[in-house]
């Protein structure tokens, strides 16, 4: 007689070491590449909103040059604000309202723009466009120095670098990442 088989034969399947070693590795992948990926989606929206605050300005340049002076502006606008149906649509077709974390763009025409960031001097045709950045908080100890205007750029190179502020005075940076160019 031959062997006998077993009728309970044994189903070949994934252990639970194996299972568990899996699962480890593809967590140990995902650790490596979300923060990565979330990097790469903030430079993406630093890049845009540097875009949009470039747009802004020489719609403002371009009233100030028509009319000899800048549009009203102090803070945030909408849609329904005179800045808004001042520039729209004849300097631009679409204003830009908010940045590419969703937070409000804020602009300062005239003697507004005077104490923000350390501005002083503010006259008829300066304006300052700013994005408060990821966090959207304003950065108070940022002052603008008209001596050394490159010392408001900065290096991303941490995450918190997100959180700066991206700043426009008169269609000139004062506060940019040195390594993103618009």
């Amino acid at each position: 007689m031959g062997k006998e088989t077993s009728s309970l034969t044994r189903q070949r399947g994934f252990t639970l070491i194996e299972l568990l070693i899996v699962i480890a590795i593809l967590g140990l992948l995902f650790s490596i590449v979300i923060p990565t990926a979330q990097t790469s989606v903030n430079r993406a929206r630093i890049k845009s909103t540097m875009k949009n605050i470039s747009i802004i300005s020489e719609a403002i340049t371009n009233y100030s040059t028509d009319n000899g002076y800048t549009p009203t502006q102090n803070g945030t606008y909408d849609s329904s604000s005179a800045f808004y149906t001042g520039l729209v649509p004849f300097y631009i077709k679409v204003l830009p309202t908010k940045d590419k974390w969703e937070n409000d763009f804020r602009v300062w025409c005239g003697i507004n723009a005077e104490g923000n960031y350390g501005i002083s001097g503010a006259i008829k045709d300066d304006f300052l466009i700013a994005s408060f950045g990821k966090d959207n908080t304003k950065e108070e100890e940022f002052s603008f120095n008209s001596y050394s205007p490159e010392d408001g750029f900065f290096v991303l190179s941490k995450k918190v670098d997100f959180n700066k502020d991206l700043i426009m005075l008169n269609a000139t940076w004062i506060r940019r990442p040195r390594n993103i160019r618009n």
